[in-house]
């Protein structure tokens, strides 16, 4: 969706959507001079909404949960990697990793 599209999702004014892309809280695609946003940016800004506003956190504060928030899905998908690498492996060795997992 374009930057339009996403302030009228969002009832907000374009100038907030250029903040929060200065603070790098939202990273739109760039596609022939054109800002492109995606649904998990709509759900992104929908929680920097909420962080705002009900909860009242400051910019700082929304600089570490959306940098949290972006260690998270990189872990995720780390994780992912992982458990693919270790079904790759014949059975005993995955019960062996399993195992050694549980015992932590």
């Amino acid at each position: 969706m374009k930057d339009t599209d996403l302030c009228r999702n969002l009832e907000i004014e374009i100038t907030i959507l250029e903040t929060w892309i200065e603070h790098r809280w939202l990273v739109p695609e760039e596609r022939d001079g054109a800002r492109l946003f995606h649904d998990a940016d709509l759900a992104r800004a929908r929680l920097i909404q909420d962080l705002i506003g009900p909860m009242g956190v400051n910019d700082d504060g929304v600089d570490v949960a959306m940098q949290l928030l972006d260690q998270i899905h990189g872990l995720r998908g780390r994780l992912g990697l992982l458990m693919q690498a270790i079904r790759s492996q014949d059975e005993e060795i995955q019960r062996h990793i399993l195992a050694l997992i549980d015992e932590e």
